[in-house]
């Protein structure tokens, strides 16, 4: 849940990239610290595992407008991709706003992916809570490689129903990353003003 500083006039939401291990979560945040304006990003922290990162930085986007006179800062946060690691994917989801779901898009992470969603799903079980509450992006990532699903074929296994918008990426270049961002942003200053 967004937190209101009444000080400063901001409000803090946290945005949560979740997906299998290795499939573009850090990719994706590195992609986005290094193209924003230094002005409106604080530090990048990565929380080195064994075997896996778990990354954070915030940035205060000047573009994003206001909430009756509150500005938004959001937090980005990865998980470490590995199962091995859950209780930390379920202590970053405490307190989410929204989620940024990076699949992989290659053939033989297809299972993982659905694995992933179900994993995620079940940690904001234990917070009360579903995806039908938070705001929710797919990105079928990975799109660039010759061993692929297809997108309706992704779609179908871990959007069914059609509800949640997805975006295509190539995260190593940047294509879409933004794209899946400002979507997720969008939908959760949404969620906030009503």
């Amino acid at each position: 849940m967004a937190l209101i500083n009444y000080a400063s006039r901001e409000i803090n939401s946290k945005i949560v990239y979740y997906g299998p291990g290795l499939g573009g979560k850090t990719t994706n945040i590195k992609f986005i610290y290094t193209k924003l304006n230094p002005a409106i990003k604080g530090k990048l922290i990565s929380l080195a595992t064994e075997l896996d990162r778990t990354l954070f930085f915030d940035f205060l986007p000047v573009d994003i407008g206001t909430i009756r006179g509150f500005k938004t800062r959001f937090h980005l946060y990865t998980v470490p991709g590995q199962v091995f690691y859950n209780a930390s994917r379920k202590l970053i989801l405490k307190g989410v706003d929204g989620i940024v779901f990076v699949a992989d898009s290659q053939i033989e992470r297809f299972d993982d992916n659905i694995e992933s969603l179900e994993n995620l799903k079940d940690n904001l079980r234990s917070y009360n809570l579903s995806l039908k509450e938070i705001p929710l992006v797919f990105q079928y990532n990975k799109r660039d490689l010759p061993n692929i699903t297809p997108v309706a074929e992704l779609n179908k296994a871990l959007n069914p129903l059609n509800i949640y918008p997805f975006f295509e990426a190539v995260a190593t270049q940047g294509i879409g990353v933004f794209d899946t961002l400002k979507e997720v942003c969008k939908m959760v200053l949404k969620k906030l003003s009503t």
